[in-house]
């Protein structure tokens, strides 16, 4: 779906998800990340960019458990700490992760995913083309409940700042590992946090689409 029509939708409230692809499992259990070896810090800075065109083949599984932990992932078992920063430690945003066959929220603790709705939410994610055939969008959301200790004028710099973080985590999992993803910030908050489920406590803050290049496969 072109951007035109995308905007059209959203101005007479029709865009929506659509049906998932197959059979949505209600758990995804990713495998152990793999938190040794990839490329060094500066050269990964070095290849670090932000790319529009994706392969549609789905993610290896490999490679989808070690971006999710990358973005933001328990580092520290001992003290629950992640990859990626939090202000008074309120880990107010959570991952949700748009695949053909349904959305899912990545749950760190336990490293899995887990469906909030058999639909296929990607191309709501953004206004973009790409968004609608890229094998997988995340999205940023902050729930507000978790930040009780920080003044609610500041709240949503705060998880803005963190949302950022993680997503440049995922920037350079991908230079490392030779994946595409640009971030995003152009599209219908309310047509996606309607697509979602989201209350009124949760804030969408960015969207990243992630995939193999296209010309991996030279399609």
């Amino acid at each position: 779906m072109n951007t035109l029509t995308k905007l059209a939708l959203g101005l007479m409230g029709q865009l929506k998800p659509e049906p998932a692809e197959g059979d949505s499992a209600a758990t995804i259990k990713l495998r152990a990340a793999k938190t040794q070896g990839g490329l060094p810090l500066m050269q990964a800075l070095q290849l670090r960019q932000s790319q529009r065109e994706f392969d549609p083949a789905p993610l290896p599984g490999q490679k989808l458990s070690d971006l999710l932990w990358a973005a933001g992932g328990i580092n520290r078992p001992a003290l629950g700490g992640r990859t990626a920063p939090s202000a008074m430690n309120a880990q107010e945003v959570d991952v949700y992760v748009t695949l053909p066959g349904g959305l899912y929220r990545y749950e760190p603790e336990k490293h899995v995913l887990h469906l909030v709705s058999a639909t296929d939410v990607r191309r709501v994610t953004g206004y973009q083309d790409f968004v609608d055939t890229a094998p997988m969008d995340l999205v940023y959301v902050a729930d507000h409940r978790r930040m009780k200790l920080i003044p609610a004028a500041q709240r949503e710099s705060y998880a803005s700042v963190a949302a950022g973080a993680m997503a440049q985590n995922v920037y350079l999992y991908c230079a490392s590992a030779g994946l595409s993803t640009v971030i995003r910030a152009w599209f219908d908050r309310g047509a996606l946090a309607q697509a979602m489920g989201l209350d009124a406590d949760n804030e969408v803050l960015l969207a990243q689409t992630v995939g193999m290049p296209k010309t991996a496969t030279g399609a």
